[in-house]
């Protein structure tokens, strides 16, 4: 822990990198921040947590110069910014951001991404090895020392990328870093890699914030978390003064009691069944049985067959070979239409690219899947409705546009699409990415309810902490094959790792900079 660190926990800390009093930023009559303050130390992560919708993108958009305040004073190293500060005037004064979807351009080299904008020159020509030299010290940085500067980047997995993206961030001397989401396209392993290498920036005397939707994540590498609710500042204290059901209550302004359903009932009959599906790519077939009721979660690393296994049974990617019944009747392969006639719906991972249609209504977006079947428009208002109602979806008018939703309440229309169609079987692909704690509760107990209700459940998730949570038994993915089948109250993070990478949670556990990149290489090749 550095100095810098041990004053800020002394309550003696110095002054702040960047310091915010007082912003508001409007958006017609809608109000994304009111009256907020911040301030951000060197040596300390400062976490900012909140519902969907609470003002934090607001508030990144505010420090980086992509968005006017309307109101407020913003300082950095105590010098006044003036209310048009531009993005390269904040980069310039030392803001910097990483993303969850990167700005690397993926056709372009390591290295000259890292240098975009700034190749040193002299006297009109480029110092390329010198460049390249800067280039090197700022990937050693975060332990990509050994990466090629000539590889392209579109060639990386999604961890390295990361991690060069950090590089470049440093390259331009940034006293304060912001992560938005940064975990998201991460396994378990790569993640926690990742939390590491923060905590080895703050231990350099750089400031971070970090946002994240994984309560987990912020106790883990959190020194102070600051709470916004509805654009006001609730709260700012040391995330040790917080339990995770405290501060959750703090973000939604409700108590969320248990986050995970409880006890689970028993499960019937099997309700589907699919035996030898060969996914094309794929090095075997594989079998899988969920009962009635039952909850089941694929876990394994990023590229592992999970997504493709589920699409698969959907009709919606190519298989070659085996077959898919439903409460024992087969359903013809390759064509979504049938499967969602034989009662399977899919929750694809992207909900805004493969989920929902933005130009459509909340009312249309439902209804979408079964117009067909529904006929006569009373009836399917009458499905859509009920649905809507029955799974708790905030909103003013169901002929709104779908895109006036938060994410997860977006999460609920495509649950209420195959909810409103009498779906037999839910296929759930990341069905929390990117969404609220508060909206993650309330699809932990529509899934847990729907389950109740006797409908079979798989859910691909990235994040084991939900898998444990939230099913009845988990298989592990590992390239195309099911390598174990555990039930989740006896099962770990550890012995999934373990399961999904072999020796990947060893990895995890105690990594350095070289086994981090080794890791990272290692899931590029699974993808």
């Amino acid at each position: 822990m550095t100095d810098t660190m041990t004053r800020s926990a002394t309550g003696s800390a110095p002054a702040p990198v960047v310091s915010l009093r007082g912003v508001d930023k409007t958006y017609g009559r809608v109000a994304a921040l009111r009256g907020v303050d911040l301030d951000l130390h060197a040596g300390e992560v400062h976490c900012l947590a909140g519902e969907n919708g609470a003002g934090k993108s607001t508030l990144i958009k505010i420090l980086t110069g992509a968005v006017s305040r309307d109101g407020g004073s913003y300082a950095i190293n105590a010098v006044d910014q003036a209310v048009g500060l531009s993005p390269v005037q904040a980069r310039e004064a030392g803001v910097g951001a990483v993303y969850q979807e990167l700005s690397l351009l993926p056709e372009l080299s390591v290295g000259d991404n890292m240098l975009m904008g700034r190749f040193p020159s002299k006297g009109g020509l480029l110092l390329r090895a010198t460049g390249r030299e800067q280039a090197r010290a700022h990937l050693e940085r975060v332990g990509l020392g050994g990466l090629s500067l000539d590889t392209p980047v579109g060639e990386l997995p999604a961890a390295t990328r990361q991690l060069v993206e950090i590089a470049r961030v440093l390259g331009l001397d940034a006293k304060l870093v912001i992560f938005d989401e940064p975990t998201t396209a991460l396994s378990e392993a790569e993640a926690e890699a990742l939390l590491r290498r923060i905590g080895a920036l703050r231990d350099e005397g750089i400031a971070v914030l970090y946002v994240t939707h994984r309560i987990e994540e912020m106790f883990a590498i959190g020194d102070q978390v600051t709470v916004l609710r509805d654009g006001r500042l609730v709260q700012t204290r040391p995330m040790a003064g917080h339990t995770p059901e405290s501060l959750v209550e703090l973000m939604v302004g409700r108590p969320v009691e248990n986050l995970y359903p409880g006890a689970r009932p028993e499960t019937g009959e099997p309700r589907l069944e699919v035996r030898g599906l060969r996914v094309r790519g794929a090095p075997a077939p594989v079998d899988l049985t969920v009962r009635r009721g039952e909850i089941v979660g694929l876990a394994g690393l990023l590229g592992s067959g999970r997504s493709e296994f589920v699409r698969a049974v959907f009709g919606a990617d190519p298989a070659d070979g085996g077959e898919v019944l439903v409460d024992g009747e087969r359903v013809p392969m390759g064509s979504p239409r049938a499967a969602a006639r034989g009662g399977i719906g899919l929750l694809t991972e992207d909900r805004k690219e493969s989920g929902l249609l933005p130009e459509l209504s909340i009312r249309e977006n439902i209804a979408l899947a079964g117009y067909r079947n529904l006929g006569m428009r009373a009836r399917a208002d009458a499905n859509v409705t009920a649905a809507a109602e029955g799974l708790t979806i905030k909103f003013a008018n169901l002929d709104d546009p779908v895109t006036s939703l938060s994410g997860g309440n977006q999460q609920k229309v495509l649950l209420a699409r195959w909810l409103s169609l009498g779906a037999k079987v839910l296929l759930l692909d990341e069905p929390t990415k990117g969404v609220d704690v508060g909206a993650k509760a309330d699809i932990y107990q529509i899934v847990a309810e729907m389950a109740r209700e006797g409908l079979s459940v798989v859910i691909v998730s990235s994040y084991l902490p939900e898998l444990l949570g939230l099913c009845d038994r988990i298989v592990v993915v590992r390239q195309g094959r099911f390598v174990g089948d555990l039930p989740a109250g006896e099962a770990t993070e550890e012995e999934i790792l373990r399961l999904a990478s072999l020796d990947g949670a060893v990895t995890a556990a105690g990594s350095t900079s070289e086994t981090t990149t080794e890791t990272a290489a290692s899931a590029a090749g699974e993808e």
